[in-house]
């Protein structure tokens, strides 16, 4: 298993980790098998979906705070509930193909990591399971 490190700058942000998690597949060696990605925390989560337009990242952080806004009427003590609902409907982990290693994702497809409650250093698992 191997570590990503994604730092981020804002409350909500989504980053491309698609190259970092690649690399990684790379470094495995292994040609044929699945990846799986997981986010360890309960304020981050990770997802795939369109890579190419930045402007479908600002629709996702826009339409999740509009369903979960940052100020509703939680009950968590912390003061981030908001983080934690978002967290779970985005969910931790994904698993992609891999053949010739290589991810098998679609031409517009890209591997986003989700921070909910930063800024942030977060941690992103990458185990590579020969198949």
């Amino acid at each position: 298993m191997r570590r990503i490190q994604v730092s981020t700058q804002s409350r909500s942000q989504m980053v491309n980790i698609t190259g970092q998690v690649q690399r990684e597949v790379q470094a495995s060696g292994i040609s044929e098998g699945i990846c799986v990605v997981y986010v360890p925390h309960t304020t981050a989560g990770v997802f795939i979906n369109e890579g190419a337009d930045p402007s479908v990242m600002e629709d996702m952080e826009n339409t999740l705070e509009r369903m979960v806004p940052w100020n509703g009427p939680y009950r968590h003590g912390e003061g981030n509930a908001a983080a934690h609902v978002k967290a779970t409907l985005v969910g931790e982990s994904v698993t992609v193909i891999v053949e010739d290693a290589r991810l098998q994702l679609g031409t517009w497809q890209a591997i986003f990591f989700a921070e909910f409650d930063g800024p942030r250093s977060r941690s992103v698992w990458v185990r590579v399971i020969q198949g």
